[in-house]
């Protein structure tokens, strides 16, 4: 399916990347046969494989973090190995998706200390080995609050800092990734903005540092009316989707709208603005008729 809605022919799938597939093993120590199945399959058409183990720590991993990321090491090495001996040269991805559980519950937990250091940590060792690195952005909490955000900081933090080529579940995830939040898709979604300007760094030039402004302005007074803020205003910062950054008497007045309410306000207005992109009719008719014939059973 997904080559046909590229329009591509079946010998041109395997010079370039048309899918991916995240493979994880069963931790500790099995690569199950569904996912063997998959990762076999991906391979064959030269297509991008992730390895990811799913090793939570004092659970399907060792209680420290050390003896979890040895572990996690040992399966993602051998995957992409496994990957390698179907095809050689198949693109592969180290996954990181190290954490650790609740030792009162036995619940999964993340976006904990221990899940940012084992993302620093599993970069360093993909980098090791000459290869793109995965991480995710997580959290156990049940719902779009406080908890959500800072452990999907955390998360996001420990994917920056370990240089992440690719972040998945990157936006939306919840209870522990049990559901999908269009909620906290659309918070997620202003923090990786956040984040992906912050990693832009500062522009410095003649322009930037602002000296003719300093001198215009002088002793005591103030940058609102300036030429040199009056000519970049519009787009100076980072205009946020779900931050209120207005007073506290101003947002009581609008009737003190959450985080929450904010989000769903934006998800709503973006399905009700949304246009379905164009798709060739000749690619639109061969996708009902692959789909057609494997409800059937006809394609293999």
């Amino acid at each position: 399916m997904a080559r046909i809605a590229q329009g591509l022919k079946p010998d041109q799938v395997e010079n370039q990347p048309i899918t991916h597939g995240n493979i994880n093993t069963n931790s500790p120590l099995v690569l199950d046969a569904a996912m063997a199945d998959g990762l076999t399959e991906l391979a064959r058409d030269n297509q991008p494989v992730i390895v990811t183990p799913f090793t939570l720590s004092g659970a399907m991993a060792p209680v420290t973090i050390a003896g979890a990321l040895t572990l996690q090491n040992a399966e993602a090495l051998f995957g992409m190995t496994l990957v390698q001996i179907v095809r050689k040269g198949c693109p592969v991805i180290y996954g990181g998706f190290t954490s650790n559980v609740d030792m009162k519950s036995g619940a999964p937990a993340f976006g904990t200390p221990e899940y940012t250091m084992a993302g620093q940590a599993g970069g360093q060792l993909a980098r090791r080995y000459g290869v793109p690195y995965r991480s995710s952005n997580t959290t156990a909490s049940n719902t779009v609050d406080a908890q959500s955000a800072y452990e999907s900081q955390m998360s996001l933090w420990g994917a920056v800092t370990g240089h992440a080529n690719f972040v998945f579940h990157a936006a939306g995830w919840l209870e522990g990734g049990l559901v999908a939040s269009f909620e906290k898709l659309i918070v997620d979604a202003e923090m990786l903005q956040m984040i992906a300007l912050t990693l832009e760094g500062i522009e410095v030039d003649d322009d930037t540092l602002a000296l003719d402004a300093i001198a215009e302005v002088g002793h005591g007074g103030h940058f609102f009316g300036a030429a040199h803020t009056l000519e970049r205003y519009e787009t100076a910062f980072y205009s946020p989707m779900v931050s209120d950054w207005r007073n506290f008497e101003t947002w009581e007045e609008a009737g003190g709208p959450t985080t929450m309410e904010h989000a769903n306000r934006v998800w709503k207005q973006l399905l009700r603005d949304y246009v379905q992109p164009a798709m060739d009719p000749a690619i639109d008719e061969e996708l009902r008729d692959y789909v057609a014939r494997a409800k059937l059973g006809m394609v293999g």
